[in-house]
């Protein structure tokens, strides 16, 4: 990986993908001396309509977002117990993940590279909308390594 990797956006949802992509990010970090931030939006355009009052209350966003929190702070525990690395900083966004991944959060953040992985836990949207890491590939202001997830269960399954 090239050193001139110093920033690096890992978007997490949760998923099984979303998490090897965050271990792999670790290694590289580590290699490149490079910063951390581990991003989870919470996609806000599921509230929206006529309905919203009625569906979805401010508890509920607080709820999701105390999740969201402790779901980064372990993924921070995570980093610092195995690699001993603890230049990370988590972060949770609210709105369209699509969005703030690829545009707003590097505007912000100034990150360098985007690491991700190839599915996240939403198959629904990827039916309707498409990938978030397939917009994220096209439209980011910056590099993006998309994580593919089980290559050595599938190379071992072949053999």
């Amino acid at each position: 990986m090239a050193a001139d990797y110093q920033n690096i956006l890992v978007p997490v949802d949760g998923s099984e993908s979303a998490e090897r992509a965050f271990d792999k990010s670790v290694k590289i970090a580590i290699e490149n001396g490079a910063h951390i931030d581990i991003l989870n939006v919470i996609d806000t355009r599921q509230f929206m309509g006529d309905l919203q009052d009625s569906l979805i209350g401010g508890d509920t966003i607080y709820q999701m977002t105390q999740d969201a929190e402790s779901y980064l702070q372990n993924l921070l525990a995570f980093a610092q117990e195995k690699y001993n690395f603890d230049k990370v900083d988590y972060h949770v966004r609210y709105g369209s993940p699509k969005r703030i991944i690829s545009v707003e959060f590097i505007k912000d953040h100034k990150n360098d590279l985007i690491i991700m992985g190839a599915t996240g836990l939403n198959a629904i949207e990827r039916m309707l909308m498409g990938s978030v890491t397939e917009y994220v590939n096209q439209h980011a202001l910056s590099d993006v390594l998309i994580i593919r997830t089980d290559l050595e269960n599938k190379k071992v399954a072949k053999k």
